[in-house]
């Protein structure tokens, strides 16, 4: 038993490191809860499923600390986690079905409108798909640092602050770098639209 005991136990080099992550996740929860939950709810549009998915990401986080390799910050890193599990929480989502019902007469009637699919023509899903390339394309052009800068700021919706915090530069940066980003991608997508 002290075998099966020994084996299993780290390496104190490793165990110190450990530790030294777990302190650093939990003061990156500490100061970015709020933004987590902001960013899930962004994505979600709802608060109970939002505190699920960050509880989620951050269960996540905990389990698959010893894969953090500190190439980026771990706000960023967890940051990431918590928009994936907000995605993957919308992707299980299920449309609600909801009928209309009226039963003045004691008899059920169902008008057109209450069975017509909300859901968007083929044509505007192709437009919308469509634009959504094009975005993705332009995107895709830009610099690792401006892409970074627009992904954060206007895809997950941080503040032009929590940006220059996760990257680590003046608040004056990250606008020079948006508008940057802003002017390249209008460009790229103008092109594309000719």
């Amino acid at each position: 038993m002290a075998a099966t005991a020994l084996q299993l136990t780290p390496e104190p080099v490793a165990v110190g490191c450990y530790e030294s992550k777990v302190q650093e996740l939990t003061d990156v929860i500490a100061r970015h809860s709020f933004r987590f939950h902001r960013i899930a709810l962004g994505h979600l549009r709802n608060a109970a499923d939002a505190e699920d998915a960050v509880q989620e990401a951050l269960l996540s986080a905990l389990k698959h600390l010893y894969q953090f390799r500190g190439q980026a910050k771990m706000s960023t890193w967890l940051t990431t986690i918590v928009v994936n599990s907000a995605r993957m929480k919308l992707r299980r989502r299920l449309p609600p079905v909801q009928l209309a019902v009226d039963e003045t007469d004691g008899q059920r009637h169902f008008s057109l409108e209450d069975v017509l699919d909300a859901r968007p023509s083929p044509e505007q899903a192709y437009s919308k798909r469509e634009i959504s390339e094009t975005l993705a394309h332009a995107t895709s052009q830009l610099s690792p640092i401006l892409r970074k800068t627009f992904q954060l700021r206007d895809v997950e919706g941080l503040s032009i602050r929590e940006t220059a915090d996760l990257l680590g530069v003046a608040t004056g940066t990250v606008k020079a770098r948006l508008a940057r980003a802003r002017t390249k991608i209008r460009e790229a997508m103008s092109k594309s639209i000719r």
